[in-house]
């Protein structure tokens, strides 16, 4: 086989077997299959789903052009304009923004790959706190081979000031490794913690790229799941957009990624879109577009959607209420089992729990704690993904609530029984 495959086509393919890299699917159902696998993994909103689905189903027509290549290039005609109009209102941008900003592309993952070989060589990196989304890893690396920096961060002072004085120690050590750092990455809502950036953290931030001129690339995908609690100590959600950026950095190195594949529950879809002022990075983007642009029929169902600005209020007010009850469910029963959680989240999908004092001493044939707790957890019928998120703590997982409130209750069962 040696010699089949390119350089870095190889380094892909090898990267498959890191251990615990990808997620078993959940089959559990608790008439139909009640005995299968739970897992708390997937970043999914099936809150929502059927409410997307019904929409669909009635208000989609399909077009000549949807089936067509200038119904779906970049987007198609209509899809970047009523994006846009999304975006401003929730968003509140400072500068509204107009469609030529929007870039649609086929997905997140699209999204991420197209901007780091926009922006980045192979070899160089994307500097991000942690604990974070562990497949920015295979989005940026898979194709690009571009590489994630992380800072020396954790939960507790990733969203403080502060966290710039992180950037810097890593930014300079990956250069004294010989790493050219060309982007910053920040995930707001936060995936796994479920947090919003603070407004003051943001212009930090901004400032510390414009100093480096460093890309600064704000994944906004949870903007619109941002929910009400009872904890005092959260943060409100402040677009990176929303601020007046002018004095802070330059407009061709601020980037906002979205799509609808969080907010709408419709990661089927495959819609994503990269919104920037940058030309260079659009016309970059551009070039790139005829290896990622999303399906016609996608952009028929996903334009419906945002066109309909009534039904769009609805479905978001009625998602955040979702989402409320589901936090506020999931935490209750942590709660009642003595497990310890990050609190202040009030955004996305997952609440981020501590296990450490349930890490095994006996490994099992398992390579660390973490994969043995996962391992003693599958034995038990459920799934967390150990290690994805690069926290720097040992024991913490993320755990994805945004399931039927039976399937939540179960998946709480299972784990005490693991634990006890």
């Amino acid at each position: 086989m040696a010699g089949l495959l390119s350089k870095r086509a190889t380094e892909t393919v090898d990267a498959l077997g890191v251990p615990w890299r990808f997620a078993p699917r959940g089959e559990y159902d608790p008439e139909s299959n009640p005995s299968g696998l739970i897992s708390f993994a997937t970043a999914e909103n099936a809150l929502v789903t059927d409410e997307v689905v019904a929409f669909a189903n009635k208000h989609t027509t399909l077009s000549p052009e949807s089936l067509l290549y200038r119904g779906s290039t970049a987007g198609g005609p209509r899809f970047p304009a009523a994006l846009a109009a999304h975006l401003n209102e929730y968003l509140a941008p400072h500068t509204p923004i107009a469609a030529a900003s929007v870039q649609c592309v086929g997905a997140a993952t699209a999204m991420h790959d197209v901007l780091a070989w926009a922006v980045a060589d192979p070899g160089d990196a994307v500097l991000t706190s942690r604990p974070v989304y562990g497949r920015f890893e295979l989005d940026f690396g898979n194709k690009s081979h571009v590489r994630v920096v992380y800072a020396d961060s954790d939960a507790e002072d990733c969203f403080d000031e502060g966290v710039v004085d992180r950037f810097e120690e890593a930014l300079w050590r990956a250069r004294g490794e010989g790493v050219e750092v060309k982007m910053v990455l920040i995930v707001n809502p936060n995936n796994p913690l479920g947090k919003c950036y603070p407004r003051n953290t943001l212009i930090k931030i901004m400032q510390f790229c414009q100093k480096h001129q460093l890309h600064l690339l704000s994944d906004e995908i949870y903007a619109c799941s941002v929910f009400t609690t009872d904890d005092p100590n959260t943060t409100p959600f402040t677009s990176i957009l929303s601020l007046n950026t002018t004095a802070l950095i330059d407009p061709d190195l601020l980037h906002v990624t979205y799509g609808l594949s969080k907010d709408f529950g419709a990661a089927g879809l495959r819609l994503g879109a990269i919104i920037t002022r940058s030309r260079p990075v659009l016309a970059a983007v551009a070039a790139a577009m005829r290896f990622h642009n999303p399906s016609g029929a996608s952009l028929a169902v996903g334009t419906a959607m945002l066109e309909d600005r009534p039904w769009c209020r609805a479905f978001i007010a009625s998602s955040r209420e979702k989402l409320a009850a589901a936090h506020a469910h999931v935490t209750r029963g942590l709660r009642d089992m003595g497990v310890r959680y990050l609190a202040g989240s009030n955004a996305g999908f997952f609440v981020w729990v501590d296990l450490s004092p349930y890490l095994p001493a006996a490994l099992g044939g398992e390579a660390n704690a973490e994969f043995a707790l996962a391992r003693k957890l599958m034995d038990a019928g459920v799934f967390l993904h150990p290690r994805e998120e690069h926290s720097s703590t040992p024991g913490w997982f993320r755990l994805v609530y945004t399931q039927d409130a039976r399937t939540v209750t179960e998946g709480l069962r299972r784990i005490r029984v693991a634990i006890s």
